[in-house]
């Protein structure tokens, strides 16, 4: 026999950024609890609302599955002496599994004989265990910010007002806070009238869909999807369903209805990104485009609740936009007043943080290093002028009117400025891609000088922040360090760009007046904070952790040859006679570990056809990989190793390498031993699982 579950939380509205990771979380730890359990079901889903966190899990069996476990205890030589007798070992690891000595069985294992514990127990009814793992599920949720309330110890998002716990039509015993569970729900706060019974968990979706709550997330954002597209056709334009903004306005209500607001149509003089921003980051408005790409003055957004006295809203949304927008064109104004480069030695009047003097001090900062990495990466003087110029005015929009009001618009109004004040595009560019990439997803800088100073600013945060002692730790990441690192390594593997990371973050820890005593120190936590950005970076894209080993083996002070090394080896190893290739040179590798110093090959002392035959493979090998090594063909390098797969079988099978002579025997040492230096810089073979 089996019966739904049903969870209901009810709270005060949850942020909406939280509710996609929260339903996730709960869906996960409930599913975990079952199975510890051993209560099956046959599907666990989550739902939410501004108001509400829902578990429902189908066809919940009535009862446990029957224990029977099997717990492996120590051999059976060391649980019983030789009159049969349990002995202390034995009698501890009974009493450690709650059975009696006597239960205990033997049973062959992987080879020798060990004695089980075998555990067996009925299954309890599923009503007797959940108000308990219900209680514990909601206790053991955690959320980026949490609260307490009233005089209880307990944390939650937000208060919890009402529980529902249903198993079919039974009421689960379930308290939180002094909130008891039931079978009562409230509808929406303004439309629904009063406390609702649910009857039975099946009938809950229904009955709050009546009263103006559409509980599944997915019927919601299909709902404004449909409303969003229709509204803007209407206008005969589209709308831009921007993925991030659609998820939190799908958990800002609770029954959609979209409407299409106007506004005056002298705000579009304005740059578009002064008009999107207050739409979309402070209204959570869906901006318009016309057929010609243009952008409407009109917009979309979506209330919580019926079409009733929908002009009502509609008048209200527009004056709150158009105050926004009146504020937008004042700073628009007025930051056109002075030339971007008028900003620059304002900075001085803006700390960057505690210790590290001002942004005007970081822009400086930014040139030098922008400067370095030119140097390094040989950036013809032409180009660097246009790096040197966008690093002294990267940070000067912040002291504009328009960013101190919309911070989302830093680099974007950089850009628009400069523009306006006849800067090279390409400085102007660059002032805005030295930002890239923002978020998960976001572009890279295109441009050189985009590129050297988007480097040159997150280093220089890096090296300031960390030199404070404020290296991120578990999930404590405040000045998102590991987003800033991870742009670095990202943009160095898009432009190809070859250099020594260790360098560079030495150069900037200089620039700090970091201590040399200090710097060690520093530099090799840095290198390894970087190294696990690259792991992370291969390991997104299916590279096996064993090759990401191999490859970190060898070192990553060059981040874009270690990420070249790691995609050979990852292709290497898709080869068919990979694994042979392997096998024989792990085979020469473990050997050559007995090579004594430097000892050079003298083929005067070979005995054998197969150590002269060896050696010729060898002696090409290492010219092909050398050569390819120079020019980062890493795939050339890997290549060699199947050319010297038959060389070194007939080797083996031929040959005893430590032989009684003890020259015959240093010399053939020497040549596995150049063998192995073949992957030297690219990869540890012996890292790596055939």
């Amino acid at each position: 026999m089996t019966m739904d579950l049903l969870l209901e939380i009810g709270t005060e509205e949850i942020p909406a950024k939280f509710m996609p990771g929260t339903l996730t979380q709960l869906k996960e730890k409930a599913g975990a609890a079952l199975a510890e359990q051993r209560i099956g079901c046959k599907d666990i889903a989550t739902y939410g609302t501004p108001r509400r966190l829902v578990l429902v899990v189908k066809d919940i069996a009535d009862q446990q599955a029957d224990l029977y476990k099997e717990v492996k205890g120590p051999a059976r030589k060391a649980a019983f002496d030789d009159q049969g007798k349990p002995t202390k070992a034995a009698l501890g690891f009974a009493r450690s599994q709650g059975v009696d000595p006597g239960q205990l069985v033997v049973k062959d294992y992987e080879g020798g004989e060990y004695v089980f514990a075998v555990i067996t127990g009925a299954g309890r009814q599923s009503r007797d265990i959940l108000p308990a793992l219900l209680t514990e599920l909601i206790t053991g949720l955690t959320f980026p910010k949490s609260m307490r309330w009233a005089g209880y110890d307990f944390r939650f998002v937000r208060p919890i007002h009402w529980l529902v716990a249903l198993l079919g039509q039974e009421v689960l015993p379930v308290s939180i806070t002094g909130v008891e569970a039931g079978r009562v729900t409230f509808g929406h706060r303004f439309l629904s009238r009063g406390p609702l019974t649910v009857n039975a968990a099946a009938e809950y979706f229904a009955l709050l869909e009546k009263n103006y709550v559409i509980v599944e997330p997915e019927k919601r954002a299909a709902i404004i999807r449909r409303q969003i597209t229709a509204l803007a056709e209407a206008q005969g334009g589209t709308a831009v369903l921007d993925e991030d903004l659609l998820e939190e306005v799908i958990f800002l209500v609770e029954y959609p209805t979209a409407l299409f607001g106007r506004f005056e149509e002298t705000y579009l003089e304005l740059p578009d990104p002064v008009l999107i921003t207050p739409m979309r980051e402070h209204q959570r408005y869906f901006p318009v485009y016309g057929a010609d790409g243009k952008l409407l003055n009109g917009f979309i957004t979506v209330r919580n609740g019926t079409a009733e006295h929908i002009d009502t809203v509609r008048a209200g949304n527009e004056k709150v936009l158009r105050a926004r927008l009146a504020d937008a064109k004042f700073f628009w104004d007025e930051d056109r007043k002075a030339p971007l480069c008028a900003h620059v030695e304002e900075l001085k009047t803006v700390v960057f943080q505690e210790g590290l003097g001002t942004m005007r001090d970081k822009c400086e900062r930014i040139k030098e290093l922008s400067a370095a990495l030119g140097k390094e990466l040989a950036i013809p003087d032409r180009e660097m002028a246009v790096v040197l110029r966008a690093a002294l005015l990267a940070k000067a929009d912040l002291m504009t009117a328009m960013v101190k009001e919309f911070t989302e618009l830093q680099g974007v109004m950089g850009r628009e400025y400069a523009r306006l004040n006849g800067e090279d595009p390409l400085v102007a560019e660059a002032i805005f891609e030295h930002y890239l990439p923002r978020f998960a997803g976001d572009g890279l800088p295109q441009t050189t000088a985009g590129k050297l100073v988007g480097v040159a600013d997150k280093m220089d945060t890096i090296a300031g922040t960390v030199s404070r002692g404020l290296m991120p730790t578990g999930s404590q990441d405040p000045y998102a360090l590991r987003r800033q690192a991870l742009g670095i390594v990202n943009i160095l593997i898009d432009s190809g760009y070859s250099l020594s990371l260790t360098k560079l973050l030495k150069y900037a820890l200089d620039l700090l007046k970091v201590k040399e005593a200090k710097q060690e120190k520093l530099l090799a936590g840095l290198q390894e904070f970087f190294q696990m950005r690259l792991r992370n970076i291969l390991s997104d894209q299916g590279v096996r952790y064993d090759v990401i080993d191999a490859v970190m083996a060898e070192g990553a002070d060059d981040v874009y040859a270690a990420y070249l090394r790691a995609l050979a080896v990852a292709r290497f190893m898709e080869n068919p006679a990979a694994d042979q290739a392997l096998t024989a040179y792990t085979r020469v590798l473990n050997l050559a570990k007995k090579a004594v110093g430097d000892t050079a090959i003298n083929p005067a002392l070979f005995a054998e056809t197969a150590e002269s035959d060896l050696y010729a493979a060898y002696r090409q090998a290492s010219q092909t990989a050398a050569q390819a090594k120079q020019r980062g063909d890493y795939q050339a390098v890997l290549a060699s190793l199947t050319a010297l797969q038959a060389p070194i079988d007939a080797f083996f099978a031929a040959v005893m390498v430590m032989a009684e002579d003890e020259k015959i025997k240093a010399n053939r040492l020497a040549l596995l031993k150049g063998i192995a230096d073949l992957l030297s810089g690219v990869a540890d073979a012996g890292r790596i699982v055939a």
